[in-house]
């Protein structure tokens, strides 16, 4: 390739604001990049966590035993373990201080919902940036191709000799601008559609198991208020 019409060159001698449409960017493709790393360690580990505390949660195990476990671990909660320790704590804080099962009960959802809320954030954390990159990403790299073209032009009608070889360098560094643009674009748009996916079956998961636990916890709450009946 002529050195002249080198990506490099072409990009060292584009205008000013081209230029800084580039840079701008290449930061926004850096910092969606770096992003969706993040992000995929963090739906990783929330899987991984799910699946593992689901199985011990079905095994049987006495819940009080289970949350003592969960509290005793180092490591941050998980989704659906976060789900399960606000409701078991309030349930049991609710429990000595009150004999009314409805209160109980509501006291325990609303701390579920708490957690489950704090854990929603968490998992969408990020995904609106990536959601702004993919949408406007493309229509910043085009503005720098329009007016990249434009500038071109504008030398065209100075120019003494009007050839393609006189248009060519400032029409390829505008176009750099809408392939920077798209570059930026796409893995923003696939990794945003992925992301929410994942968020939401997890999102479902946590919700369907607050629904079953508060089952649980009903039916305990009752049968131990109809046992201090008797």
């Amino acid at each position: 390739m002529d050195s002249e019409l080198s990506v490099w060159s072409l990009i060292a001698n584009a205008g000013l604001l081209v230029q800084l449409v580039m840079l701008l960017l290449a930061l926004a493709s850096i910092i969606s990049w770096a992003l969706i790393f993040q992000r995929l360690q963090v739906f990783r580990k929330a899987k991984q966590a799910q699946l593992a505390f689901e199985e011990r949660f079905w095994s049987g195990m006495d819940l009080g035993q289970l949350y003592r476990d969960v509290n005793a671990n180092p490591t941050p909660f998980s989704g659906m373990e976060a789900v399960f320790r606000a409701g078991f704590k309030e349930f049991s804080r609710l429990r000595q201080q009150s004999r009314d099962a409805d209160a109980v009960m509501e006291g325990a959802q609303r701390a579920m919902r708490v957690a489950f809320s704090r854990e929603q954030e968490r998992l969408e954390m990020h995904l609106p940036f990536l959601a702004t990159v993919g949408s406007t990403s493309p229509y910043v790299g085009l503005f720098g191709t329009v007016w990249g073209i434009m500038n071109s032009f504008r030398g065209l009608a100075q120019a003494q000799q009007a050839t393609l070889a006189t248009v060519a360098p400032g029409i390829s560094e505008a176009l750099i601008a809408t392939a920077m643009g798209l570059f930026a674009a796409i893995p923003a748009v696939i990794a945003y559609n992925r992301f929410a996916s994942i968020s939401d079956a997890l999102l479902k998961n946590y919700e369907t198991f607050a629904e079953e636990f508060s089952s649980i916890l009903h039916r305990r709450v009752h049968n131990s208020e109809k046992t201090a009946v008797a």
